[in-house]
């Protein structure tokens, strides 16, 4: 699809949300591009809304959404390529030490607003594979066959750092006879549908409407991480303990205890006070419109947009946030 007739598309249905927003008499106009995720993903629906808040509270600002993958991301923001992308703050955190995927340390990427809080690790395995616990994997050497995230996504890294959590790593499963696959979440649940897998990790929010649909057509059991392995994740990763309430889904009577990341939007140091700040306003300002334009969104409260740990946020953005009374 078109970027910009898509642009176009949820910008007319969405407008009368904003239309009543007042306007900025100082700051701006903007010409920004977003680098985000692909078209009609979660992160393509809330970077476009972003821009849309832009675009109202400074008029005759230029906005467009690129879609991308959050290491490309980082590094184009870096760059001064795009003036904001779309990141995990985990994956930004792996970015600014300079550690793989990444050729160098990228000091200069700072947050903006969490746009994600519940980013969840959920492990699901298919009911006919038998497996209700990682450990299991290694104890018997299965030939299990794991569908992972594409690479250079945290989903991914995520993925076999899950793994090698329990003392499992890809040469291991295909030394097994199993085999470790990369791909969408889409692609990994087509694959458990057809029988070509039995163990899927991905991070995002729950209930997740991906899961919901797939559990129509396939059993599954979902698996929670040991306490052991949560430890050693979040030291490795960033990332925070969490608990997938019982019955979230229909197939997952008990809780399940996992790990989450935070999906932020972010830019580069280089990036001046006013914009960050005024980027910030115009996300506080048009709010309300904000939680209509997507249901991960719609978790948010004003309170929660500069709780962007591990990174730090812009200090024009800070600044805004403490203008604003969201930040003390």
């Amino acid at each position: 699809m078109n970027i910009k007739r898509y642009a176009g598309i949820f910008s007319a249905a969405l407008v009368v949300g904003l239309a009543q927003s007042p306007i900025a008499q100082a700051g701006g106009p903007y010409n920004i591009t977003l680098a985000g995720g692909s078209v009609g993903g979660a992160w393509s629906a809330i970077g476009t809304a972003i821009g849309e808040t832009i675009k109202t509270q400074y008029p005759g600002s230029a906005f467009t959404y690129e879609p991308g993958r959050e290491t490309s991301n980082l590094v184009l923001t870096s760059e001064g390529k795009v003036q904001l992308g779309i990141a995990h703050a985990q994956m930004a955190l792996i970015a600014q030490k300079g550690l793989e995927p990444f050729k160098k340390p990228l000091t200069d990427i700072r947050a903006i607003a969490l746009i994600d809080p519940e980013a969840a690790v959920q492990i699901l395995a298919t009911q006919s594979s038998g497996i209700t616990d990682l450990a299991q994997i290694k104890a018997k050497k299965m030939s299990v066959r794991v569908s992972l995230n594409q690479r250079g996504t945290l989903m991914s890294i995520t993925g076999e750092a899950v793994l090698a959590a329990y003392g499992i790593t890809v040469k291991d499963i295909e030394s097994w006879g199993g085999r470790v696959t990369y791909g969408s979440y889409n692609q990994g649940l087509e694959l458990m549908k057809n029988g070509q897998a039995d163990v899927i990790i991905n991070m995002l929010a729950f209930p997740a409407r991906h899961i919901l649909n797939a559990a129509r057509d396939t059993k599954f059991t979902m698996i929670g991480l040991s306490a052991e392995a949560i430890k050693k994740l979040n030291e490795e990763l960033g990332t925070e303990s969490i608990s997938i309430p019982a019955n979230t889904y229909d197939f997952q009577p008990n809780q399940v205890n996992t790990i989450r990341g935070k999906v932020i939007l972010v830019a580069s140091t280089a990036m001046s006070n006013q914009e960050a700040g005024d980027i910030v306003g115009a996300m506080l300002k048009n709010f309300d419109f904000l939680q209509n334009a997507h249901a991960t969104l719609k978790r948010l409260s004003k309170d929660a947009l500069p709780q962007t740990s591990p990174i730090a946020l812009h200090p024009g953005a800070m600044s805004a946030y403490k203008a604003a009374g969201v930040l003390k």
